[in-house]
Parts: C-alpha cells; structure tokens; sequence
C-alpha cells in the first residue's frame, strides 16, 4: 500500500513533527488485532521525516510511502465521523472512545489545487500522541465500486501569512505535547474549511496542574454536622417540606441535605492515599478539566509571535479562530432520568420557562459553567427572591392610594367645579384660559402615587437595598464554603495580548534608537575589536529578545494619549446624552404649541397625555440606540489606555460602560424630577427657548405623575425590548445568518453530513460567550429604576420581579443551548459589580430624599396642615399653592387672541407661592415658598441622617459569616491538621520500625563475625583471660533527618551490644 502523495501540506508537517498512523482497513477482523495494539506499537511503528518541509520531494514520499508498507496487515485511518446510534459519550473522546476531550482549537485552512483520485486513497489524518482508529470503513455492498471523484489537495501555502500560521501552529502544538497534552488532528478533505484539534490531559498532567493550581478536592476524612434541636429545628423540617416542591431534581441536589460532611484540601500528589479516587477519569469533572487546559494553553509560549501569552494571542493573531471546552452532549433529554448529563439536568431542571417556579441549582450551575457564572446566577436569585417582599409592600403603597383617592381633599378641591380657579393660558397667544377642574384626572391619579405611604415606601426600599447587600454577602460567603473558596488565592494574570504588541514595539523602537546611535561607531572597523563588539551586541539583543516582558513595563507615558482621548469622548458622550435630551424637550414645547394652535378642542383636550407620551417613546428609542453605541464605544476606550491583565480591562471597561449608560437611562429621568417647570418663569416673565417657544410647565396635579410615565415607560420598554426580544431575536438573526450562508456554499464543499456531525462541529456553530458584563449591566440598570427613582412609581420591584423571572429562565437557555461552554473560571465574588450595588444604594437615599422633598406635594401639604390651615385640615390647600397674576400685566403678544371665558376675566391663576399683583412686592417669592424651602431642606438632611443610621444598624445586626459556617470552618480546620498530625506520626512510626529492623539485622551479622573471630582466639590461648569489654560500634545513620532516631535506638536496651569474653 502506497501512501498518497497528495496529502496536505499540514498533514505532511504534523508527520514530521509527530509520525503518521494511517493506512487502509478491509476487514474487521484486522481491525480487531489491531485494537490490541499499544499507542507506543501504533506510532513506532511507522514514521517518516523530512529535513525541510517546504521542500520535499518525490524520494522524501516514496521513503514515507517505503516505510509505510505493509504485507497483510493495513491500518486504518482515524475518521472524525461517528454514527449516531453510537454510545453519546464516545461523541466526547477521541478517535480510540476511551480518551476524552478536553478541549477543542479551531483553525481555518485553505487548498489550492485538486487531482483527480480515488476517494479511499485520501483519508489521511494526523493523530498525535498515538490515537487509536475508529474503526474498519465501510465497503459498498452493492457492488464495491471504488469512484474515483475529485479531491482536492495542498501543495504548499497559499501566501506567506498562511505558511507562517501553519509554521506557528506546529510550534504551539509541539509545546503543548511537551508540557504533556494529548492531540488529535483533524482530516482536511475540503478545498476549504475550519480544522479542529482535539486535547485530552492524562492523569499526570492534570495531577500536576491541580497542585499547581491548589484546585481543593474531598478527602476520606469526614465529620458529622451539628444536629439542631429545639424550636429551630422544627422550623427548619417544616420550611424544607414546603419548599420541596419547589426544589429541582438535581441527584447530587439530595447531599446537599446530608448530615455528613467530607473535609476538602489542596490537591496533592503526595497525598493520593487521602482522596477517595475511585477512577482517575472521572476523578475531576469536566469543567475542573478543562481549566486545567485552558490554563497550559494559556501560559504556553510560542517564540514565532514574539509574546510571552500563549492561545489568547495566537486567537488575537489569527492564528486560530477560536478555542473552547466541550458541552457535555446534546441538551436534549434522553429519556431516561439516570442516565442524563449535566447539560440535560440544566435544561430540564433551569433552563425550560415551565420551571419558573422552581430554585436554581446553583451547585449544579457551579459545576458545569464554573463559579464566576454560578456566583452571578446565584446572586440574580437572590435579587429575585428579595424582590417580593419588596413587591408586596409596593402593591400595598399603590391599593392604598387607590382605596383613598376619594376622601383625598385636595384632589376632591381640584375636581370641584364650583371653586372655579380660572388659570393663566399655557402658550402665548393661541392657548386659552381654562378651568383647573379639568385636570380632574390628573390629580386623582396622581394621588395613587404621591400619598403619605410614599415616604415609608421610600424608607422601606433604602433599607430593603442595605438588606439585600447584606444578605448577598452572607450568601457569598455561604456559597465560598461549599464550593471550596475559601482561602483561595488569586491567581497570576497573563498580560493582554494588546499590552504585549505595545510592549513590544516600545522595545523594538528602543533597540532601533540604540542601534541608530551605534551605526556610526561600527563603521570605523569591522575586522578588529570592533566586530567582536558587533558579534557580542547581537547575541546581547538576541538574548533581550527572549527576555520576559516582565523586566519592561508601559509607563504613564505611554498611556497618556488613551488617557487624553478617553477623558475628551467621556465629555463628548456626556455631552451627546444631554443633546438627546435637549431635542426631545423642543419636541415636546413644539407640538404642545401646535396642538394648541388646533381648532379640534378634542385635540386640545389630548395635548398633555399625547405630547407625554410620544416624548418618552422617543426617549425610549434613543436611550437603546445610544446604549448599543456607548457599549461599543467604552470598550473602545479601555483598549485605547492598554490594561495590562484581563481583570484590570473588565474593571475599566465596567466603569466606562455603567457611567455612560447611567447617564443615558436616568439624564430624562433626572430632568423630569429636578429641572422641568423649575425654571419656566412666571406670567409675564417667562423664559423662552430659541426666543419663540415657553419652557414646558409640570402638569396641574405635578411632575411626580409625569416622572412615573417617564420611569414606567423606559424601565418597561428596555426590559420587554432590550432585555428579552434582543436577547432572544439577535442570536436567531445571527443562526439565521449562518444558515443562509451555508446553503450559499457549492455543493461540493459540502462533506459532512448533518446526522454525522460531533460533538465539537455543534460547539463550534453555537455563540461565543462574550462574559457576563451584559448580563450584570442590564440587571444593575434595573436595580437603579427599583432603588432611585421608587418613591414615584412603588410598582416598579413588581415589574422587575416579573421580568427577572423570565430573565433567569432565558438566560438559563441561552447559556445552555445557544453558547459555546464558557471556560470556568474561579471567582469568590462578584468583584466591581458589588461595589457599584453599593453605590447605588447610598445614592438612592439622596435621590429619595429630593424626590420626595421638591417633587412630590408631600412637604408643602405638612406645612399648610400644620402651619397655614385655620383647621388644621388640608382645607383650602389648592387655593394657598396658587398664586394671583393680573391680566393686565401680560407683555404685548402674548395675551390669548380668543378667549371662550369671556373678557371680565382680570386675575388668572399659576401654581407657584409668590407674592400678588397687589402687594408692595408683586410677584417675588412669599414666605411661604421660604418656609416650604426650609421645611424641604430639613427633610432632606432628617431622611438622609435616619436612614443611614438604620442601614448600618442593620448592617451591624446582620453578620457577614454566617454562626455555623465560622463554627464548621474551624472545626476543619483543627480536623485537618489532626489528620497531618496522625499522617506524620505513622510515617515516623514507619521509619523509625524500618530503621529498626536494618539496625538489628546489622547488629546480627556483626555478632556472628564476632563469634567467628573469637572462637580461634579461644584455641590459641588455654589460659583464662581477664573479661574486657568490646562494645561495638555505633551504627551511622542513613540521613542526616533520621539523626533523632539513631540517638534513640543507642538509648533503647536493644541497642546495647552483648559484650564478648574471650577465654
């Protein structure tokens, strides 16, 4: 059998490095001997090389197609296919369906040329390290005719780039099979197409990295937990019984429950005999795995690319189009309960909508995607979870409002026609006076928001925020205890590609510099000592050039540009956000003129809920455009100020993204509750925009009831649209996308059939995960509409706690069906996000406090009750917040053209507290407005002191750690150094019976050579000797550590040697 000389140029490359297993099966009975062989038979069997493989040559094939000669027996070649009536967990491994995956590199490759051939003839693959063959091919059987159809083959690179990746994947590959991976290649039977690797790490390898890494496993050594009595106890039984029915039906979910509790300790190739190791395979699960070899390929190095960092900037480079874990399996359920995966756990259990009611295993969520992505998921439940009550006492503020609206005084005031306040027109010129009954609705539904159950809601909810971030804490620290967190130390961060090719080039334009400044010295004399100075410079820079960047780093210097640029687009951002709003505040002054202006009175009549409610939808559109635009951008930007490791980039770009994205959400916001009719003027001295057009005024009954449209609006529409239709829509447009493309494709690309394809062909066609940062940014948006702006609209945990219930649901989905497996990555917190929750909820105590003290009416009601009503009831409230203009005193253009009330009008009203036309000073501020002021600034700083206070006293009254975690912590820990203790002291006993043993078994031999020496003394001399004492020598030590045994066995009775007497 001759090997086909039209193999790929990799191919041909991988022979070089690692040898070639190929060659043709025809009966499965040769296959069956061949399943005999060893991996070291297999690939020794057969090897050839070449000494340059760009240049290779038809001797250089026919040694390889010499050496691959066999006389009966035909190997055969590893196929990538697999059956799918096949064991789903051989889809997992390697061609042999004994090693399994680890992790999977993808590339993409490209022919130039084809011949024409028979397609047996071109099956060769490269399996390194020695894979074993899938099995014996398929003959026809029919009639066993061999078509010859066209194949396409590499003669060589296609350009210089192409070569130079497939030069660098060979090194990094190489020195992943020192650093001891495993690796499968994959065919190139393709003009062109996407290539996948297969790793696989033996026991050594992950023995060694899990010491290295200080992964914590479980020991034998286990302990019973305290078993609570009493009144708690009892408490505890009936709670669990309720929740059973909500609890999922995860296996491993029932341990949780047990009594016992096994001790964990750093993995240790010392302390094999300490761990229960029932299988090596299966000993670390697959995401403890797969870190382990996201972690070699990480650090391995590759000389060709000039970096120290190995896969991430071979992926940057374009090197490889993308590496990943293995899901485990298809999601779908099999069918049978015990035999599913971890994945198929997950959908049934998480991800389905139809178990919303149900907990999430966090436990299992931790062990499948790892703990960064456990600890989010566990923390949106309990974000969740502490969203009702929050809930409940919301919808309680709001009945109540609604079951007093009718025996509110002010609002039945307003609705009263017979009080006739005849009020001040709203535009110049076009807008007539009108009547303030018929802002009716209005006040009434202002009133559901703005009663005195407000401010305890608002009180509430500040320290419902302090509460939550206790209960998180605890709850973390609760989660680092069982899943083995705690202690654990920060791990070593690789550089950024990014900050390596900047250091890099820092350092060539250094040496360039040098060499620059040296050119000229070199030129005098190239023969003498000064070309032993060129030869000693150029093994200098040669030996620079391997040095690790370490000893270089970018200064502030270097960063002072990205810093400049950033600081200026922040601004500019800022500066667009406040532009958005700006243009929808023309828009609403605009069409309220022009609407004004209609002859339709129904049109009139609409004016403020149309204008409204158009304005927000605008806000809403802009707010999401410019949310996807600042997401882009503040990634931008970090990258410009060159974060040295991964940590510092997430930080930065989390800051840059929630500052620009807080200032878009919450700028319209912010203006409706703080600056809208603030600033509009009074009758007769209005402020104009653009000189034609009167800012806008709050509505009759106030700006609270316009700020809840606002924030109701906007918080629904982000979380119904951004939130769920573009999480849910964009991933099908981009699957969509590929599939359009694939049919695109000729149909002679088309090789894989759709019912044979592996396991890593459906990863490879899911999403890459993209990290959590969206997940956590949308979620910290909202818990801004819950915590900021709740004193206006008390339903808003209510429509939270109902989208989040979906949320979790779906992004449970999209992380199970629709992404790649992330790589699991340890994590004992949720790092920066916990710090900006923080933040947000002492920021919502001062938000709440203005809100409540200059937005809403309920500081000028307290004072009128108390200290302006003759009955010490609201009474007359609504005629003391209007103020008196004279009609007369309206600048010339501005008086209505048409007024439908008559012309004997002569005072109209305006809400404000000023002082009346008739007084000494017309229409400057009253004492009341001071009185109010003073009164509002009181509150301010009495809301703010009160409920600080109580948050730290609730702070304070909860612990961080848990009583029975600390209790459990330190009773490991004693236990653990106990069972040192005991491991030490069998050793010793262990050596010191070992040493022992030698030291008799010495002093035995001596004793007959003694005897054997004193017996001829004794015939050589008849006559009694006087008895001497002849105490053998004491016995040398075998190391100097085993010096304490020595001593004591000289001391011991059994050291003392038996004294000869010679007769």
């Amino acid at each position: 059998m001759a090997v086909n000389k039209s193999c790929s140029y990799v191919e041909v490359h991988s022979c070089v490095l690692n040898g070639v297993s190929t060659a043709l099966s025809e009966s499965s009975s040769i296959w069956s001997e061949l399943k005999e062989l060893s991996e070291i038979e297999v690939m020794n069997s057969i090897s050839c090389t070449f000494d340059d493989p760009f240049d290779f040559s038809e001797e250089s094939w026919d040694q390889c197609d010499n050496m691959l000669q066999t006389t009966d027996n035909k190997i055969h070649v590893a196929s990538n296919l697999m059956d799918m009536d096949q064991d789903p967990r051989k889809r997992l491994c390697f061609a042999d369906g004994r090693r399994k995956v680890d992790y999977v590199l993808v590339y993409h490759y490209r022919k130039r040329s084809s011949v024409r051939g028979s397609p047996s003839q071109h099956r060769l693959s490269t399996i390194s390290n020695g894979s074993y063959p899938l099995g014996v091919e398929e003959k026809d059987t029919e009639g066993g005719k061999d078509e010859h159809a066209e194949v396409v083959v590499d003669v060589g690179p296609p350009d210089p780039a192409d070569g130079e990746k497939i030069i660098i994947r060979e090194e990094f590959e190489g020195n992943l099979k020192d650093a001891g991976l495993e690796i499968e290649h994959d065919k190139e039977n393709k003009a062109h197409g996407h290539a996948f690797i297969r790793l696989h790490a033996p026991w050594q390898v992950l023995s060694r990295e899990a010491e290295f890494l200080k992964i914590k496993v479980p020991t034998k050594k286990s302990y019973e937990l305290r078993e609570e009595k009493g009144l708690a106890a009892t408490m505890n039984e009936v709670w669990r019984k309720l929740n059973q029915p909500f609890q999922p039906k995860v296996p491993h979910q029932e341990q949780k429950h047990s009594r016992t509790k096994f001790l964990s300790h750093c993995f240790s190739r010392d302390k094999l005999h300490l761990y229960n190791i029932d299988s090596k395979d299966t000993f670390f699960d697959s995401a403890t795995r797969s870190r382990i070899v996201y972690e070699i390929l990480r650090r391995t190095a590759c000389t060709r690319t000039c970096q120290t960092m190995g896969i991430t900037t071979l992926i940057a480079n374009g090197v490889y189009d993308s590496a990943f874990p293995l899901h485990d399996g298809d999601f779908h359920p099999s069918g049978q309960a015990e035999g599913k995966n971890d994945r198929q756990l997950l959908h049934d259990e998480w991800a389905r909508y139809g178990a919303f009611y149900k907990y999430q295993p966090v436990d299992l969520i931790r062990k499948y995607f790892g703990e960064k992505i456990g600890l989010y998921f566990a923390w949106l439940g309990v974000y969740t979870q502490l969203l009702i009550p929050a809930s409940v006492v919301g919808i309680i503020v709001f009945f109540y409002g609604w079951a007093t609206v009718e025996t509110n005084i002010p609002s039945q005031e307003m609705c009263d026609e017979d009080q006739n306040f005849t009020m001040c027109p709203l535009c110049d010129r076009v807008c007539d006076y009108w009547h303030l009954s018929t802002a009716c609705g209005t006040a009434r539904a202002s009133h559901l928001f703005d009663n005195p159950a407000t401010v305890f809601f608002a009180i509430f909810m500040s320290l419902w925020a302090a509460m939550f971030l206790e209960h998180w804490k605890r709850r973390q620290i609760s989660l680092n205890y069982s899943w083995d967190l705690t202690g654990m130390e920060e791990e070593e961060e690789h550089p950024r590609p990014k900050y390596e090719t900047i250091l890099l080039q820092k350092r060539q334009r250094k040496k360039k510099n040098i060499k620059n400044k040296n050119e000229p010295e070199r030129g005098v004399d190239e023969s003498g000592e000064l070309g032993k100075d060129k030869w000693r410079q150029r093994l200098l820079s040669a030996m620079a050039a391997g040095n690790p960047t370490g000893h270089e780093k970018l200064t502030w210097r270097d960063r002072m540009p990205g810093y400049l640029i950033n600081i200026s687009s922040i601004l500019f951002m800022f500066g667009v956000t406040f532009s958005a709003v700006f243009s929808v505040i023309i828009y609403r002054i605009t069409i309220s003129a022009i609407m004004a202006m209609s002859p339709d009175p129904d049109v009139k009549s609409s004016l403020r809920v149309t204008v409204t409610a158009t304005a927000v939808i605008i806000n809403l559109v802009v707010i999401l455009i410019l949310d996807e635009i600042y997401g882009m951008v503040a990634s931008w930007l970090t990258e410009l100020e060159i974060p040295k490791t991964e940590t510092i980039f997430e930080e930065r770009l989390i800051l840059k993204a929630f500052l620009l994205k807080f200032m878009n959400a919450y700028a319209p916001i912010f203006y409706v509750a703080f600056f809208k009719g603030r600033f509009a003027g009074h009758p007769g001295n209005y402020v104009y925009v653009f000189n034609d057009y009167r800012m806008e005024e709050c509505a009759p009954g106030g700006c609270l009831i316009e700020l809840c449209i606002q924030l109701s609006i906007i918080m629904l529409g982000k979380q119904l649209i951004q939130n769920n239709i573009f999480e849910i829509g964009i991933p099908k447009l981009k699957k969509l996308c590929r599939t359009l493309k694939d049919k695109e494709r000729e149909p002679e690309e088309i090789v894989e059939q759709p019912g044979r394809r592996q396991q890593w062909h459906l990863d490879y066609d899911l999403e890459p995960f993209d990290g959590l940062t969206p997940e956590y940014m949308e979620m910290i948006i909202q818990f801004g509409f819950v915590s900021l702006f709740v004193a206006s609209f008390p339903l808003a945990p209510l429509f939270a706690l109902l989208n989040n219930i979906i949320e979790i649901r779906l992004d449970a989905k999209k992380f199970v069906a629709e992404l790649r497996r992330p790589d699991a990555i340890r994590a004992k917190d949720i790092g920066i996000w916990y710090n900006i929750l923080s933040g947000l909820g002492k920021f919502s105590v001062i938000i709440n406090a203005f809100v409540i003290s200059f937005t809403s009416d309920f500081i000028p009601r307290l004072v009128y009750q108390y200290m302006y009503s003759e009955t010490g009831t609201m009474h007359g409230f609504i005629n003391h917040t209007l103020s008196y203009f004279n009609v007369s005193n309206f600048k010339p253009g501005t008086v209505p053209s048409v007024s439908s009330l008559g012309k004997d009008i002569t005072f109209c009203r305006y809400k404000d507290y000023r002082e009346p036309p008739w007084s000494s000073e017309p229409y400057q501020f009253s004492k009341q407005y001071w009185s109010i002021l003073a009164a509002r600034l009181g509150f301010v700083i009495l809301f703010q002191n009160l409920v600080i206070t109580m948050s730290m006293l609730v702070a304070w009254v909860i612990p961080d750690v848990p009583k029975n975690i600390s209790e459990q912590l330190k009773k490991e820990k004693t236990l653990l150094v106990d069972v040192f203790l005991n491991e030490e002291k069998e050793k010793l006993q262990l050596i010191q019976s070992l040493f022992s043993r030698d030291l008799t078994q010495e002093q035995q031999e001596e004793l007959k050579v003694s005897d054997q020496t004193s017996l001829p003394l004794q015939q050589s001399q008849p006559g009694p000797l006087p008895p001497t004492s002849s105490p053998a020598p004491r016995t040398r030590p075998r190391a100097a550590s085993f010096s304490q045994f020595t001593r004591q066995m000289s001391m011991s009775p059994q050291s003392n040697i038996t004294q000869h007497t010679a007769v």
